[in-house]
């Protein structure tokens, strides 16, 4: 277990899921988590993860800030952290939050905007980040890339949720993977949180096309995919929700789940 440092004498009390469904009942919302930006995702995933793949003060990679759900979970188990997004606004936000409580933990992480499908400016941007951590390499990546153009996070180009053709948004997702990648130490994880979206009248399986893309590109073994449900979905639970009413009303299924998908480098 030389990627954790989990008691695996005490196996029968740790609290880490090993099954591939995950059913939550509700989102965490204790310390400095909100549920103020419609892509977070549920603190619960990242700190499963963390917790399972990397050891105190390795480096965890998130490419996808979002409103800091990685970051804080980071700084909850004391992990080192690096953090890049395209919105001005919710990098302001983060940093706001982070002031919060404010203790020594501010030398161990470093947040910067930046369009993490382009090459050059995500090696500038790693390399600054590892000259202020001290580091040279990550341990662990995780990535909650936009669902396509479901939700337009902001209006910038090279956003990817402005991306509405799956084939495109693969070849530029894949990019951001690649930088990942390099910076990525032999034999450790990275955790891709996706879900499927409907277009057009059909189902567009986002998770299966990404697995299939990254096997064919990367030297990497898929080790898990795990079906995450979270009852509390917003909008979408009880039986005499409209949710229900318009799928019964036509011929399609409530998106409830969504997929994380881990990988090791090899």
């Amino acid at each position: 277990m030389k990627y954790n440092d989990l008691d695996i004498k005490n196996w029968k009390n740790l609290d880490i899921n090993v099954d591939s469904l995950w059913v939550i009942d509700e989102r965490d919302k204790s310390g400095k988590h909100s549920n103020i930006y419609h892509g977070n995702f549920i603190p619960q995933i990242p700190n499963q993860l963390i917790r399972r793949y990397t050891k105190p003060n390795e480096i965890v990679l998130d490419t996808f800030l979002g409103s800091g759900t990685t970051l804080f979970e980071c700084e909850k188990l004391n992990r080192r952290f690096i953090g890049f997004d395209i919105n001005e606004s919710i990098l302001g936000f983060v940093s706001e939050k982070m002031q919060e409580g404010k203790n020594n933990y501010e030398r161990n992480y470093f947040i910067e905007k930046c369009d993490v499908s382009k090459k050059v400016m995500f090696n500038k941007k790693i390399v600054e980040a590892y000259k202020f951590l001290n580091k040279q390499s990550i341990q662990f990546a995780i990535m909650h890339p936009p669902y396509m153009d479901i939700v337009k996070f902001t209006d910038k180009k090279e956003d990817l949720s402005q991306i509405e053709n799956s084939e495109e948004f693969i070849d530029v997702f894949l990019k951001v993977i690649n930088n990942v990648y390099q910076h990525l130490d032999i034999e450790r994880y990275f955790s891709i949180v996706i879900g499927d979206v409907y277009k057009n009248g059909e189902i567009i399986p986002l998770s299966s096309l990404i697995i299939t893309a990254i096997k064919q590109k990367f030297n990497v073994k898929l080790k898990g995919i795990v079906i995450k449900n979270i009852e509390g979905n917003r909008g979408k639970q009880g039986k005499g929700g409209i949710w229900r009413y318009r799928a019964l009303n036509s011929d399609y299924f409530i998106f409830k789940h969504e997929y994380i998908l881990t990988f090791k480098k090899i």
